[in-house]
């Protein structure tokens, strides 16, 4: 009778040892989840800076994605160059980035894919420009952007921005 007593004692001390294993593997999985999670999804981000292109270019390109992802397409309008109002009315703008916006999303992430820093662009009346390529991942698809910024008076604006997407062409 003692042996099973001592037995039984053992089981559930056995019991208890692996129970609090388990509890300790349950806890690192839920730890190494959690971060797992947090790297992924702040990595998700849109913040493709580029070191290399001049901070108020970077910073109407910050502004354009802001205005696309809040719907603010009449302020992308307002605040663009020269070129992109003589190339597209203020209505076919607004119309063309809602069809965007409303296919593809806002913007998820960004790879850069080419960047360039032009003194004097052909057809900007001698100002300095900037291009850049991405390739995008929009909420619900992925796509090919292209950004062109013209400085103008310290100012960086919009002067022709384009999205390549196969969700476009439906």
């Amino acid at each position: 009778m003692r042996r099973q007593k001592a037995g039984s004692r053992k089981q559930k001390a056995e019991g208890r040892r692996q129970s609090g294993q388990a509890s300790s593997i349950f806890r690192l999985d839920c730890f190494l989840l959690s971060a797992f999670c947090l790297l992924v999804f702040s990595s998700c981000a849109v913040d493709d800076r580029r070191a290399d292109l001049p901070a108020g270019a970077q910073a109407a390109i910050d502004r354009l994605t802001e205005h696309y992802a809040e719907g603010r397409f009449a302020e992308i309008y307002a605040e663009a160059a020269d070129e992109w109002r003589a190339a597209v009315a203020a209505d076919e703008s607004r119309a063309a980035l809602e069809r965007a916006r409303e296919r593809l999303g806002r913007v998820v992430s960004r790879a850069t894919v080419r960047a360039s820093v032009q003194e004097g662009g052909a057809g900007t009346s001698g100002a300095r420009t900037v291009s850049v390529n991405y390739n995008t991942k929009f909420e619900r698809a992925d796509a090919h952007e292209a950004v062109t910024l013209v400085e103008r008076d310290g100012r960086w604006q919009l002067a022709r921005y384009t999205i390549n997407s196969d969700a476009l062409k439906q």
